[in-house]
């Protein structure tokens, strides 16, 4: 039978295994619970408001440029703000305080495809205060796997009615529908693109003969030699005018032209200004009544005498009006073409001289 004093260091030996047993669990959980920093190292406290958990769970780890510096503590919903009702609070080792700034970003992303969703804290667009106990810090909310999935679904549907219609499409072509469907399975198309391929080459070869104009245009050097001359000759005209040879030359180099034309337009203004002053026949015409008035008679006259011809008044108005005169005009020129004939022909009948001697 034992002693008492194996018993009480059996059970010293048993106290002191449960004791090194927990001591070794609460480590354990520490480290499975991202816990950094040892375990009396102090924690700060910071909180994030997003649209969606997106599957977070408490403990997960908060990583900071990917080095996890911290863990999960809760997850709660709040009324308030309302576009953002998801809070995750976040316990951050204290020896981290002075890398964490109050633009810190933080978002929810998803370690690998299918993995667990962690916090991620980014601070490369950071350059506020080193953040307090309890600081909240914005997010950056980024589309998760659901998002991604609801998208592409979207987005299937969509490529899914595009393929339908491109079945629909295919089938009316190969049903000989439509014109682009007659191209594709009408031979008539091949024959005539053949036909129209051999006469374009004929006409090739043609033209490459010289044969037609087109060839002749091609392949004669009459066409370049005509124009070469051409371009010679108006080279020589255009240096012709240039040295003020010509008509053209002259006018545009010779200075008389100019000259004749100031000095006609100075005359012209001369004349103008004695007819504005009322000198001369045209300015009295322009600017004395009586000469204006005295004008108006006389045409008024001559109408009327015209109209008194036209009526075949006077003697005017009967050599106008009245044929009997241009008949009797006639007559006598016929008459006297008659005469002259005569006298012509036998000079004696008509001419006759008389010699009296005193």
């Amino acid at each position: 039978m034992p002693s008492r004093q194996e018993v009480q260091w059996s059970q010293l030996k048993v106290g002191v295994l449960i004791i090194v047993a927990l001591a070794a669990v609460v480590a354990l959980i520490f480290l499975m619970s991202g816990n950094r920093g040892g375990f009396f190292t102090g924690k700060i406290t910071v909180r994030s408001y997003f649209e969606n958990s997106a599957g977070l769970k408490v403990g997960a780890p908060v990583n900071l440029d990917g080095v996890t510096i911290g863990n999960v503590k809760a997850i709660h919903i709040v009324s308030e703000p309302r576009l953002t009702p998801v809070e995750v609070i976040m316990g951050v080792s204290d020896q981290y305080r002075n890398k964490l700034f109050t633009d810190s970003r933080t978002s929810l992303t998803t370690v690998g495809v299918l993995g667990d969703t962690v916090v991620d804290i980014d601070n490369r667009q950071a350059h506020g205060q080193p953040v307090q106990n309890n600081a909240v810090l914005p997010t950056n909310e980024t589309p998760n796997l659901q998002d991604v999935i609801q998208s592409s679904q979207t987005t299937i549907q969509k490529l899914n009615t595009i393929l339908d219609q491109l079945s629909l499409l295919v089938d009316k072509l190969n049903s000989n529908q439509g014109s682009i469907g007659k191209l594709i399975n009408d031979p008539t198309l091949y024959d005539r693109a053949v036909t129209a391929v051999n006469q374009l080459s004929s006409i090739a070869r043609q033209i490459n003969s010289g044969k037609g104009t087109i060839g002749k245009l091609m392949t004669d050097d009459s066409l370049y030699n005509h124009l070469n001359d051409s371009a010679t000759k108006l080279d020589n005209v255009a240096t012709e005018i240039n040295g003020g040879k010509g008509t053209l030359g002259k006018l545009i180099w010779d200075p008389t032209l100019y000259d004749n034309l100031e000095k006609s337009s100075t005359q012209l203004n001369q004349v103008l200004a004695k007819a504005n002053n009322g000198h001369g026949a045209v300015g009295m015409l322009l600017n004395d009544p009586a000469f204006a008035k005295k004008l108006n008679d006389t045409v008024t006259q001559l109408n009327a005498i015209l109209a008194q011809a036209n009526e075949g008044k006077g003697t005017i108005g009967q050599l106008i009006k009245n044929p009997a005169l241009y008949d009797h005009l006639d007559e006598v020129s016929v008459s006297s073409s008659e005469l002259v004939t005569a006298i012509r022909k036998n000079p004696k009948k008509y001419l006759s001289i008389k010699l009296h001697i005193f």
